[in-house]
């Protein structure tokens, strides 16, 4: 699709879908919303990152256990009963030892884990006795594989402590010690393999059915990883760490207007000299991994790839970083060497400098546009409206943002609600109307691409919220009822993309 052509698309995670399994799936629901996005005029489906999570940092998706592998608890169990990795007798059985009836609006991270690693070692099981051919070209041709499994591993038999809490010869590499580890633990590092040959398998299923269906799925890469990572572990090179394998510096953004004390994010940062050195390479193959589930992608926090805020390691604030330059220009060089189409857009919310937006503008990637942010004086905020430019992607809001409805009801102001009433000409006074108008205004824009999260067609508030930026625990949960979508959405929502230009 051409990235000047006006289209529409919405923003759900696939966590977020149906399913009664206790967390969203790439299984039979995910195909029905896709057939809805393609009833409803899509062009897109928006969703977050697919990469493993883990536990202990919330089960976040920006907080990646790997920047390469895939988050297992999206397998589909049903898929695996199609596959004939699993039989319906076996499903029903497994899944009887589970209750996710509790709570269907809410991912129920911890009992899906659970189920999905027993219904995924039973597929193993019948797997293995099977043409195994599809599993051993998986491996062969993802090298990141073997140290993802082995990470995943040794990290469960020490209890989940970090890597870098490890024994020391785990934790530096011998490799004598992994020989070792990995002849003692094969058929665990086999099943942590064959858990990312399904997700793998069944993800690009569904990104075949969504491209049959003339919807591009669109991904996103968080653009740091986080220090209890598996790429940390095997590419300590590629990032700055002492020779401890302690960080020199971590990442975060200076002070500013929001925060006296900047935001201290706490991954380590890049060391772009060495990466620069292997001609990007870690970078180009994990786009290309990217690049096997979606169609394009968007890159969180844009400008750290121009220039990062370095922050000295054990510092309580991020008050006392500097920035720090990246190659940028030799960077995407290699990559539309790569990728000559860029199918990217570029997350530049924030106070983002002139060469940051240079370059997205020079580049021709997308930007963002929220028109939460747009109202608390519209006349020259870049976010309304009337300011907005084709070259954008707009969002009434994105996973960090409140519901519209719910941002109406607990978080707008007075002058803000004013003066949105004022921007459309009549009153707006209670959040189920707000969320109507905000959905249509966004798809007024010129903007070229109107992006809109799920819960905003439904009008649903705060309590379907999917993060809360700088909380610990409570988010990326709200699931959609299997019932949520009412009769004849697809066709309203149909008549005013096509009403805007947008088909």
């Amino acid at each position: 699709m051409s990235k000047s052509k006006r289209c529409a698309g919405i923003l759900l995670p696939i966590t977020s879908l149906p399913s009664k399994f206790g967390i969203g799936d790439f299984g039979p629901e995910a195909v029905k919303f896709a057939k809805f996005l393609h009833e409803s005029g899509q062009s897109m489906w928006q969703v977050l990152p697919l990469t493993s999570i883990d536990e202990g940092c919330g089960n976040s998706p920006y907080s990646p256990t790997s920047a390469f592998a895939g988050n297992y608890l999206l397998v589909s169990p049903e898929l695996l009963v199609d596959d004939k990795l699993l039989t319906h007798g076996e499903l029903n059985s497994i899944a009887s030892r589970y209750d996710f009836s509790k709570n269907i609006e809410r991912v129920d991270y911890s009992q899906a884990r659970k189920f999905k690693t027993e219904i995924l070692n039973a597929a193993y099981e019948h797997y293995m006795h099977g043409d195994t051919s599809g599993f051993k070209k998986f491996i062969a041709d993802s090298e990141w594989l073997e140290s993802f499994a082995m990470f995943s591993v040794i990290k469960s038999i020490n209890d989940g402590l970090p890597w870098y809490e490890w024994p020391e010869d785990l934790r530096h590499r011998d490799k004598k010690a992994l020989a070792d580890f990995k002849a003692k633990y094969s058929r665990e590092i086999a099943l942590q393999e064959f858990y990312q040959y399904i997700f793998f398998t069944q993800a690009k299923k569904l990104h075949a059915k969504l491209t049959e269906l003339e919807i591009e799925l669109i991904g996103d890469v968080p653009l740091y990883v986080t220090r209890d990572c598996a790429d940390v572990w095997q590419h300590p090179d590629l990032f700055n760490l002492d020779e401890d394998l302690n960080p020199v510096t971590v990442a975060g953004v200076p002070p500013d207007y929001f925060s006296e004390s900047g935001q201290l994010w706490g991954n380590p940062t890049y060391n772009w000299e060495a990466i620069e050195k292997t001609g990007f390479d870690w970078w180009v193959k994990r786009v290309r991994n990217l690049l096997l589930m979606f169609d394009r992608v968007r890159i969180d926090h844009f400008r750290g790839l121009v220039a990062y805020w370095a922050v000295p390691y054990g510092e309580a604030t991020a008050k006392n970083g500097e920035w720090v330059d990246v190659p940028y220009k030799e960077f995407f060089a290699v990559l539309k060497q790569n990728f000559p189409e860029l199918p990217f857009w570029a997350e530049n919310l924030g106070i983002i400098t002139p060469d940051v937006e240079d370059l997205r503008k020079e580049l021709n990637l997308p930007g963002m546009l929220i028109l939460h942010f747009a109202f608390g004086n519209p006349a020259d905020n870049p976010y309304a409206p009337h300011n907005n430019t084709r070259n954008n992607v707009i969002y009434t809001g994105t996973h960090d943002n409140n519901t519209s409805r719910g941002w109406f009801e607990n978080d707008a102001s007075e002058d803000e609600i004013k003066n949105f009433s004022s921007y459309i000409g009549r009153d707006v006074l209670d959040g189920y109307i707000f969320a109507s108008e905000i959905t249509r205004l966004a798809m007024s824009s010129v903007a070229n691409i109107a992006i809109i999260p799920m819960q905003d067609y439904l009008r649903l508030d705060a309590s379907a919220r999917i993060n809360v930026p700088s909380t610990p625990s409570g988010n990326w949960a709200w699931r959609m009822k299997p019932d949520a979508i009412p009769v004849g959405m697809a066709d309203r929502i149909k008549a005013a993309t096509k009403l805007y230009g947008r088909i």
